[in-house]
């Protein structure tokens, strides 16, 4: 048997407010219910604290976990990371800090990108490319093995 007491979730969209288990089958399946063949007219109404059922914070954060945690923002010191935290509090952190490591790492390519075309242009401006490094390249090999060989021979 399923309880109808109050489920409290946080996450975006019709979540973010305090829904009973058939309200929240209602949200998932378009503002209808199938079980209870009404439609979920009217909005829900937050429950009391003391109904809402909060998430257990059961994972104690590293000491990487707690720079994650604050270099994400969530915490502004690290004093104020509590000993222990639930599991979906460190998730969200380590996904903006994911989603922030790839912006650097694009910034670096796009200002590693503008520093190899300057460099190619003043290697221009100088009359260099590669083929004329692979041409001097491989006469300088050339005269290297024609003095190995001359060697050989005396």
């Amino acid at each position: 048997s399923t309880s109808l007491q109050p489920l409290k979730l946080k996450p975006r969209g019709c979540f973010n407010r305090v829904l009973t288990p058939a309200a929240e089958f209602r949200c998932w399946r378009g503002g209808t219910s199938p079980a209870l063949g009404e439609q979920d007219a009217s909005p829900q109404r937050p429950a009391p604290a003391s109904q809402a059922h909060k998430v257990v914070a059961s994972y104690k954060p590293s000491k990487f976990d707690k720079k994650i945690l604050l270099w994400t923002g969530r915490f502004k010191t690290e004093e104020e990371i509590p000993p222990r935290i639930p599991p979906e509090m460190l998730d969200r952190a380590r996904n903006k800090a994911r989603v922030k490591a790839c912006y650097i790492m694009i910034g670096l390519s796009v200002v590693a990108c503008f520093a190899v075309i300057a460099s190619a242009k003043k290697a221009a401006a100088r009359h260099e490319s590669l083929t004329s490094w692979n041409l001097a390249k491989k006469a300088k090999w050339r005269q290297e093995a024609a003095l190995a060989a001359e060697s050989k021979t005396k």
